[in-house]
Formats: structure tokens, sequence, C-alpha cells
């Protein structure tokens, strides 16, 4: 048996890599590698904390598969998780884990740049602030506006610590009563545009009484 084994061994190994050589060059046949920038994706934030700013938008994959099956893949096919479940209050780096890459299937990761991104995470608070009515124009000559009146007169907002303690009150969007001769009542919403903040409520209502002079 040990004759069989050793007969022509120096044949035997040159077979035997002569194969593997041939199943890489057959198995690598048709394939190929593109680079592309994928979005970011961040998940598991902690209850009471909120992201705020990050590095990166977007981050740079080589990726690799069959030619046919390569060639088809868009960003939008490609999911890069960051997972934030142990962040903490301030700027922290977190690395980008190639088990947290969703990619189509027989497609490989072969590159990540950058392999990690700062992210800024701050503490979320609410507070309440009073709803002011935006009221602009004026009603029909010989009509004045006696009063202006919103309900609820006063919302919650919740956000970032250092948006909410900014905030002293929150406006309508404009209500145009130019031509009124009568009272009357119109929902509203509630405009924060520009602010990195959210209300409870968004939309309120808001009573415009008009009254005649000399009445």
């Amino acid at each position: 048996m040990k004759k069989f084994f050793f007969e022509n061994l120096g044949l035997k190994i040159a077979a035997v890599l002569l194969s593997a050589v041939l199943w890489i060059f057959v198995t690598s046949r048709g394939q190929s590698e593109i680079s592309l920038d994928a979005p970011i994706e961040f998940r598991n934030i902690p209850a009471g904390l909120e992201m705020v700013n990050h590095s990166m938008k977007t981050i740079n994959l080589n990726i690799k598969g069959q030619e046919r099956l390569i060639k088809n893949v868009k960003p939008a096919d490609i999911r890069v998780y960051v997972d934030l479940s142990k962040a903490k209050k301030g700027e922290g780096i977190y690395y980008i884990d190639r088990g947290a890459i969703k990619l189509p299937h027989a497609i490989i990761v072969t590159n990540i740049y950058p392999s990690s991104i700062k992210v800024t995470v701050e503490e979320t608070i609410s507070k309440t602030v009073k709803v002011l009515p935006m009221v602009i124009g004026e009603p029909e000559k010989g009509y004045f506006v006696k009063s202006v009146d919103v309900v609820p007169q006063y919302v919650v907002i919740e956000g970032v610590r250092s948006e909410v303690i900014k905030i002293g009150n929150v406006k309508t969007e404009p209500i145009d009563i130019s031509a009124f001769t009568e009272s009357f009542s119109q929902e509203l919403k509630i405009d924060l545009t520009g602010r990195n903040v959210r209300s409870k409520i968004n939309d309120v209502i808001v009573k415009v009484v008009i009254g005649a002079r000399g009445k």
C-alpha cells in the first residue's frame, strides 16, 4: 500500500497542483470588480438620543462577482448599516462592519473606504412653547380685527437639546385676511421650517374675529 502512495509521488503532487490551478482559473473566469458609493443607514439609536451630524453620507465599496451579475448592481441594491446601539452623547467613531453590509446574491466586498465614520449624538429633550398665529393683510375698508386666537395656545416640541433650548415660541403658516368682512376659523400648520425639531401637534385652529367700525 505504501508503495502505491509513494510511487511517482512527484507526478501525483504536480497533478494535484495542476487541478487546483485549473479550478481557480475556471471559477475566476468572468469575474469582475467595480467601485461604487453606497448610502449609509443608521439604526438602533438609543432612546433619548438622536444623531445630529455624521462625517460621511456614503461609503466607497469595491465589490466583486460574476460579470453578468455585477454589471447590473446599483447603489440602491446595497445596504450599509451603522449600528448606534452603544452610542453615547457626544462625538464617536463607528466602524463599518462587513457583516452589516447587505449585498445582492453572489457579490462580495473586497474593500471598504473609509472603514469608519464620525457620528455626533445629542440628548433629546421636549419643551412646551407658545403658538403665535401669523396673520397678514388688512380686512375690507370699514372693518378691523377684534381678536386673533389660536387653539391650542401651546404645543410640545422635541429635538436635540442644542436646538430646543433656543426656541421660545413657534409660528403658524401665514394666513391672509385681506378683504375679509366677517369672522372665521381656519386650520393652519405649525411652521418649523429650518429647525431641527418636531412638534407632537402639527395643526392648530386660528380664530379671527372681525368687526365693523362704528358698531
